[in-house]
């Protein structure tokens, strides 16, 4: 029950975009398409799980003066792993994610699981953990990438809507401004979720 419990806590609760607001380059940047944001969820959830399962193993022999360094270091052999799987398997992805594939060395949901989870807990906790949060980044840039795509474009994976009508369009959708008007809606209405649990009796404390 507790594994479960961490596994879905990157769902809602702890969301890394909708509530902890990390990782908002590669969130704004990859969503403006249903297929660069799984790919971008897919890859980092690869690199969390990993990297965790790695760090959760190695920090009894790893001293904290270096800690950081080391971390990043693990991060990035996974990372190039996913550039070189993308490059072999999936090059139109990899080219559509650009630079922001090799950042995700530098995410801050990533580093962050790592230095405040996996350097403190035992492998399988952290491996349970890394797998929630990637699944819950996935989540969120998949409907980010959804809403985007369908209301900027009028279609989602090549599949029309709107009857093929452009004019239903609004092209700002799949633009830098509807991106942070997307992002500021679903992060609104994740708001509003916990202010209403906060509120329900038996509760967190009202404020």
């Amino acid at each position: 029950m507790r594994a479960f419990s961490q596994f879905i806590n990157g769902f809602f609760r702890e969301n890394p975009v909708f509530v902890l607001v990390l990782g908002m380059c590669p969130t704004l940047a990859t969503t403006s398409s249903l297929e660069k944001a799984i790919g971008m969820g897919l890859a980092t959830t690869f690199v969390l799980v990993c990297s965790n399962f790695i760090i959760s193993f190695i920090k009894q022999w790893v001293p904290d003066e270096v800690r950081i360094p080391i971390f990043i270091v693990v991060i990035a052999t996974f990372v190039t792993l996913v550039k070189l799987i993308m490059a072999a398997y999936f090059p139109d992805l990899k080219a559509a994610l650009g630079i922001f594939l090799p950042l995700i060395v530098v995410n801050c949901i990533i580093l962050g699981r790592a230095e405040a989870f996996a350097s403190k807990n035992g492998v399988v906790e952290s491996i349970t953990d890394g797998l929630g949060m990637g699944v819950g980044f996935t989540l969120a840039l998949g409907l980010l990438g959804s809403v985007r795509e369908i209301l900027g474009s009028g279609s989602l994976l090549g599949i029309p809507f709107f009857n093929g009508v452009s004019t239903y369009t609004q092209t700002i959708f799949i633009l830098a401004p509807g991106g942070f008007l997307t992002l500021g809606l679903f992060m609104a209405f994740f708001n509003y979720l916990a202010l209403r649990k906060h509120a329900r009796p038996g509760g967190e404390d009202k404020k």
